[in-house]
């Protein structure tokens, strides 16, 4: 039997370009990530400036816009040697350093542990510094990181492997119905029977073609009774959980900057985490101990600061608070049932439970979202598995020496020690 595969061919090259052509497009939605000296000396600022200076207003120290062509000549060079340590250019007698230092009170501006490069770089945004376009009304700033992975490209992949592959299956069904056809014709086979209902759509069409394909109804009906099950379930499991919840809250707040770039401790804020059954949401007056000075957010400008100001009926210019006070009303993201116990300072302080097992990467995120399911099963699959960090902790001293011989050899979970026991959460 000799058949002409030229058709099959060309059908198949062009598929394969297709599928090229769409992999080189997804190779180059891939973004390069290369900084500009400004955009590098824009973070070095936010880092280890902004607690004093800003570039249009003074704050502690004056203002930075022009600096350059304040300081005495070459400029660069001396204000290297300022910002790196400007108490040697004082106790040298320099006459602008002296009248600087005399001029704001004799306040010493720490020394900064940045490298000649990176001081460059500081300089570099300060007179050219990039713009930057404002949130839009009613939206939050940008860079508020969702749940969502911030790189679809394996997504798309998936994507097109999957159109791929369907496309292929109905170019191979097509090929082989035509080499069956080839073959009947060759052998003088007769065409099998036409259906009666051939080109119709309706359900007695539809009732044909399930009795003479029983084997693929069955397969069809198999799997959607499996998918139906499964979404059930799944629906079922899903009451009361709010994974993923990210309210909007009277304030936007970045604990990617605030944890993440900035580094701030989290008990900073959270001051009951280690000694109190709630972690507590810091008053109003501790974001004071940072904004009364600094007065201009990285990402949301003046905006945000602003409404913490209202609330405290405070004047940034005259640095006076009054009386007209008003409270914050946030968005609580994580919340357990009522009849559930937790204690905060028993899995911190007790257990070092660090908090990124419970709520995520807080430090990459601009808005938090409930990062775990908070689930019963969570809990109890958690108390299973999280070994209990006894040693040099004088909480567990006698009963480590009991469940050390309990349990020779043996890794002391939470659930060893009765935590999975119903009474400890529900009572």
């Amino acid at each position: 039997m000799s058949i002409n595969y030229k058709g099959f061919s060309r059908l198949s090259a062009q598929v394969c370009a297709w599928a090229m052509g769409w992999a080189f497009l997804l190779l180059l939605a891939v973004p390069a990530g290369a900084q500009t000296a400004e955009e590098k000396g824009e973070k070095l600022f936010k880092q280890n400036c902004t607690s004093c200076h800003a570039l249009d207003r003074k704050v502690v120290g004056p203002a930075l816009a022009g600096v350059a062509d304040r300081v005495p000549q070459p400029s660069e060079a001396w204000l290297i040697k300022w910002i790196k340590n400007s108490q040697s250019l004082v106790k040298a007698g320099d006459g602008y350093a002296v009248k600087i230092f005399t001029e704001y009170n004799k306040s010493v501006m720490p020394a900064q542990a940045l490298s000649d490069d990176e001081i460059k770089d500081v300089l570099a945004y300060i007179k050219n510094p990039p713009a930057k376009a404002g949130p839009a009304p009613g939206t939050a700033p940008a860079g508020a990181a969702a749940p969502a992975a911030d790189d679809n490209t394996m997504a798309y992949v998936l994507m097109f492997l999957g159109v791929l592959f369907i496309i292929l299956i109905g170019v191979f069904s097509g090929i082989r119905k035509n080499l069956e056809k080839l073959i009947r014709q060759r052998e003088g086979k007769p065409e099998p029977e036409a259906s009666p209902y051939a080109g119709q759509i309706s359900g007695a069409a539809l009732w044909y073609w399930m009795r003479n394909h029983k084997k693929r109804v069955a397969i069809i009906l198999l799997i959607l009774v499996s998918w139906g099950a499964k979404w059930s379930w799944d629906s079922m499991m899903s009451i009361g959980v709010y994974q993923g919840y990210m309210p909007e809250q009277p304030i936007w707040f970045s604990h990617k900057i605030h944890a993440g770039q900035n580094g701030i401790n989290c008990q900073y804020c959270h001051s009951g985490v280690e000694k109190s059954k709630v972690a507590n949401v810091p008053s109003a007056n501790v974001c004071m101990n940072c904004h009364k000075y600094i007065q201009e957010g990285t990402i949301s400008g003046k905006k945000e600061i602003a409404k913490i100001y209202k609330a405290l009926d405070y004047n940034p210019e005259k640095q006076t608070y009054g009386a007209n006070t008003s409270p914050i009303r946030w968005v609580r993201v994580h919340n357990l049932p009522d009849h559930v116990y937790f204690n905060h300072s028993q899995h911190v302080k007790v257990g070092k439970i660090e908090c990124t097992e419970c709520h995520g990467e807080i430090a990459k995120m601009d808005t938090v979202y409930q990062h775990s399911p908070l689930t019963m099963g969570w809990c109890i699959d958690c108390h299973r598995k999280t070994e209990v960090k006894m040693a040099g902790n004088d909480y567990y001293n006698e009963l480590h020496a009991k469940l050390k011989e309990k349990y020779k050899g043996q890794p002391i979970t939470v659930a060893k020690m009765g935590g999975i026991e119903c009474a400890k959460c529900h009572y």
